[in-house]
């Protein structure tokens, strides 16, 4: 980013912002699916019973943790890869 002009330094930014937008809500719009095809099955009421809420419940933290935990490992590959100069062209 250090050759672009300010212009150009807002215009990636905010493709980068859109890109991680979309990225989240493809990622969210999966958990649900999962989720749903996972945990509900019961389709003689109109609301959640108890059983599929608490599934739910369930899946979606575990699918919130594991991709923090992922985000976490990323961070600390990419932490490494710029100690050890493997980026960035050292």
């Amino acid at each position: 980013m250090e050759g672009l002009n300010a212009a150009e330094q807002r215009e990636f930014a905010s493709r980068m912002e859109r890109k991680q937008m979309k990225e989240f809500m493809t990622m969210y719009s999966k958990m649900v699916q999962r989720c749903f095809d996972d945990c509900v099955n019961d389709f003689t009421t109109k609301s959640l019973i108890n059983r599929e809420e608490t599934c739910i419940m369930r899946c979606v933290d575990k699918n919130l943790k594991s991709s923090a935990r992922l985000n976490e490992r990323f961070q600390e590959q990419n932490a490494a890869m710029m100690q050890s100069g493997s980026m960035g062209g050292n």
